[in-house]
């Protein structure tokens, strides 16, 4: 082991472990709970129910989805979601031909933008379905997007 690798992971530990004995970090904060299930669901309609109770939304001209029409590696598709309803409480992001369709869920705070930017994952050419809960209701909206090169193995 050389003598800067050690220094600097020595630093970092330290660091870390000051941290935890503030209680800057504690685990319960650092460790979100995270909707497993509904990150494993097969199928848009069961990954909908999973996560928001019910599998349906209302169509909403509020929610912009910025993504290209076109994206020649699925691998890493650039997607940005724009909310513009008052009380968003969380905003998902869901690739509809992917064998899992959830690929990104945001719970937003008290007072946040609703805006997201990301990159997903797509399987295949389909729809990029936004989903926004705001005060209580399910809103969606969806684009077309036409992968060239499958970033799931395909």
């Amino acid at each position: 082991m050389e003598r800067r690798t050690f220094l600097k992971g020595s630093m970092a530990g330290s660091a870390v472990a000051v941290a935890v004995g503030a209680g800057l970090l504690t685990p319960q904060s650092v460790l979100a709970a995270w909707p497993k299930e509904a990150f494993e669901a097969k199928g848009v309609d069961n990954a909908m129910s999973t996560l928001f109770g019910s599998k349906d939304s209302a169509a909403s001209k509020d929610i912009k989805i910025k993504a290209p029409d076109i994206a020649e590696n699925g691998a890493v598709v650039p997607v940005s979601i724009t909310a513009a309803q008052s009380g968003i409480e969380s905003i998902s992001i869901l690739a509809a031909a992917n064998a899992s369709p959830l690929c990104a869920s945001f719970d937003m705070g008290a007072n946040a933008e609703g805006y997201v930017s990301t990159r997903i994952k797509m399987g295949k050419t389909s729809k990029v379905i936004a989903v926004v809960k705001a005060g209580g209701k399910v809103y969606s909206a969806s684009k077309d997007v036409k992968v060239t090169i499958g970033g799931c193995g395909g």
